[in-house]
């Protein structure tokens, strides 16, 4: 078995031992420098090239492989032009023998609380997951010229061991008071990679799958939990009005929308149960492995 990882970052590297485990050969798209060096002192081979820059992926090693496509969208417009690209690279008899990409839970948009399955048409309202949902679009026509099955994720916020808002909560940056917060979902990093290897071995083709851990919550529930495991005073609550003066642009983009993701078709087609179904036993991993 044969695995090539575009975006090999935090998820990817979460990924690559449970892949070396199950026997497979692993490859990696890096730019080069110090990305290079730390991909290859993981005992990965490398392709070296630069989705900003798609003459430099001619030849990309992906034929017969799993291609885990994990990489961002650029930074600005609503096209992802990083996956038509990469995608554009692919010589005909060269396709990967499946594709998985992790998309985002942003391409539903706003949903005002509402539970959501996949079969809700995608409408996204931030740049973000425009970009995104153009990189699904764009995958699910290369799928349908080229046969290569492409299964989708659809991912909320990833936390897990070392990626945590830590210094947020220890200089008690204000969050939306709960009765005002959206309704927010998160995944731990390593239940989102067993989500991918599942969808390697049994995602249906074409198919887009919720990846959460099934509890939606609220970013004050977040933040709070965070601050009571560090033994921090909770972050004060502000009202929503007050935060558009106090937060980024960034973090007031996530308040602008609401939904909770249902994820049974994860469970009943991809057969992932979550290893961190709560918040509580998700942190608990993270401050075992990475303590503060």
């Amino acid at each position: 078995m044969r695995a090539f990882v575009v975006g090999c970052g935090y998820l990817g590297r979460r990924l690559v031992p449970r892949l070396r485990e199950g026997g497979w050969e692993i490859g990696a798209l890096a730019r080069g420098g110090t990305s290079a060096e730390t991909l290859e002192g993981l005992g990965l081979r490398i392709f070296r090239g630069d989705l900003d820059d798609p003459g430099s992926l001619a030849g990309v090693p992906v034929g017969g492989a799993v291609l885990f496509h994990f990489a961002p969208p650029p930074r600005s417009g609503d096209a992802d032009a990083r996956t038509r690209g990469l995608l554009g690279a692919i010589a005909p008899g060269e396709e990967p023998s499946r594709i998985v990409y992790v998309s985002t839970s942003g391409v539903y948009g706003d949903c005002g609380g509402a539970w959501v399955d996949e079969d809700r048409p995608p409408n996204p309202t931030t740049p973000r997951a425009k970009r995104r949902r153009d990189a699904e679009e764009a995958l699910l026509g290369f799928m349908a010229e080229r046969g290569t099955p492409v299964v989708i994720l659809r991912v909320p916020g990833i936390y897990g061991p070392g990626k945590l808002p830590l210094d947020r909560v220890r200089a008690g940056t204000p969050v939306v008071r709960r009765d005002e917060c959206p309704f927010t979902n998160r995944i731990h990093v390593d239940d989102l990679a067993s989500a991918c290897l599942a969808a390697a071995e049994r995602g249906r083709p074409g198919a887009a799958y919720n990846v959460s851990d099934g509890s939606p919550g609220t970013m004050a529930d977040y933040f709070a939990a965070i601050a009571d495991r560090m033994g921090l005073p909770r972050p004060p609550q502000v009202t929503l009005d007050e935060a558009t003066r106090l937060l980024s642009p960034g973090m007031l983009s996530f308040l602008s929308e609401s939904r909770r993701l249902d994820t049974r078709r994860m469970r009943e087609e991809l057969g992932v149960e979550p290893r961190y179904p709560t918040l509580q036993e998700g942190l608990d991993q993270c401050f075992e492995e990475a303590p503060p």
